[in-house]
């Protein structure tokens, strides 16, 4: 874990930017930092398809007994079992990889901000400065002469 900001601060100075998930969590004591990693790695771990695949395996250990009830034991064993436990690691990676998306579109939103500011800028070269040194020419052109 990193005291200092992988990525710097927020503009404001307000917030730090770390590369890891963990980093951004408190750390007071040796238990808090145990349950931080915990919880972190218990959500990576989970949120995997190889996670979804053991818990369908592990459900179907369920099958026959439920089969064995009837429609009522199947219908409960799809939405007691197979349901919260295999949708939940699918619904995970699904998340992980919508995460991983909307990071790649605020980083070029990012992007693309400070070139827009870089070129309103009037003292940059060939933002704003050229456009104010475009009208200033066609003024002079313009401009009657003075009597």
């Amino acid at each position: 874990m990193s005291d200092q900001p992988h990525f710097g601060r927020t503009r404001h100075g307000d917030l730090p930017v770390h590369l890891h998930v963990r980093d951004h969590l408190p750390r007071r004591n040796a238990v808090e930092r145990f349950n931080a990693w915990l919880a972190v790695w218990t959500t990576r771990v989970v949120g995997t398809m190889y996670c979804a695949y053991l818990f369908a395996v592990f459900d179907c250990l369920a099958l026959p007994t439920a089969i064995h009830q009837g429609l009522y034991g199947i219908v409960q064993w799809v939405a007691s079992f197979f349901l919260q436990l295999v949708l939940l690691s699918v619904i995970m990676v699904g998340q992980n990889l919508q995460a991983v998306a909307s990071d790649a579109r605020a980083a070029k939103t990012f992007e693309d901000t400070e070139v827009i500011i870089d070129r309103l800028d009037t003292r940059t070269e060939g933002g704003l400065t050229e456009v104010l040194d475009r009208l200033t020419a066609l003024e002079a052109k313009v401009a009657p002469p003075a009597a």
